[in-house]
């Protein structure tokens, strides 16, 4: 059994998004979309369904029109030593272009690095890591 995944609907942007998290994260990306879904409550060519399957699992699509788009507010996706720190640096660096920064990637005062950012899509997360010995 697999953790948690989330799985967020986006304002029509889903192909370009999930396109993008591939890309920093890497992994695999299925798409779906709403004519081969066989659903008519939006353009046949919007994502109905996406998966991205790898070492981040996100899963998504474009809201429909009954649907909201995601908007955060009070959490993020955590990535906390989910990686080695080299990576979860690249991924922070990558995750934050066309964004913006909250909180830099940094040393706390307990040791461990973390940072926390707001994507181009508005999705907030929260990146960090022990220090290798």
């Amino acid at each position: 059994m697999s953790g948690l995944i989330p799985y967020l609907l986006f304002p029509g942007n889903a192909a370009e998004a999930l396109g993008h998290y591939r890309d920093v994260f890497g992994g695999e990306l299925q798409l779906m979309d709403y004519a081969s879904a066989g659903r008519h409550d939006g353009p046949g060519d919007a994502v109905a369904h996406g998966q991205l399957s790898g070492p981040v699992e996100l899963a998504g699509a474009d809201a429909g029109a009954d649907d909201d788009a995601v908007q955060m507010s009070g959490m993020f996706l955590s990535l906390l030593g989910t990686a080695d720190p080299g990576t979860l640096t690249r991924w922070y660096d990558e995750l934050s272009a066309g964004g913006r920064v909250i909180d830099p990637l940094q040393q706390r005062p307990w040791g461990d690095f973390d940072g926390t950012l707001v994507d181009r899509y508005g999705i907030r997360w929260l990146i960090g890591f022990h220090p290798e010995d």
